[in-house]
């Protein structure tokens, strides 16, 4: 692991403690098989292809948001999806990233 993915890691492991004090409410981009075998107490699942139907009710949860999957590709694009449709959302990447901060 290089220099720069050590600093990428603390950098995000900050912001996921600052959206965290925030209030961030964790959404769960897996799917339900990946969900079942185990998530972060109190997340929020909606599967990564249903997040265009589901953007109104993210929005009305009225937090910021820390989108996670299994290894950040697809909360990822949910992030980018979503910080086009007016979210205050941030990439966590894998679920256990979050995880270690609850």
């Amino acid at each position: 692991m290089g220099l720069f993915n050590l600093f990428r890691k603390k950098n995000m492991s900050n912001e996921i403690k600052e959206y965290l004090e925030k209030g961030a409410v964790v959404l769960d981009v897996r799917t339900l098989g990946e969900w079942n075998e185990g998530h972060s107490e109190g997340a929020k699942h909606i599967v990564l292809n249903t997040i265009p139907e589901n953007v109104e009710t993210i929005k009305s949860w009225g937090k910021p948001v820390i989108a996670v999957c299994r290894s950040g590709g697809r909360s990822g694009q949910a992030t980018d999806f979503l910080t086009n449709h007016g979210v205050d959302v941030i990439n966590g990447g894998p679920w256990g990233n979050v995880d270690q901060h609850l």
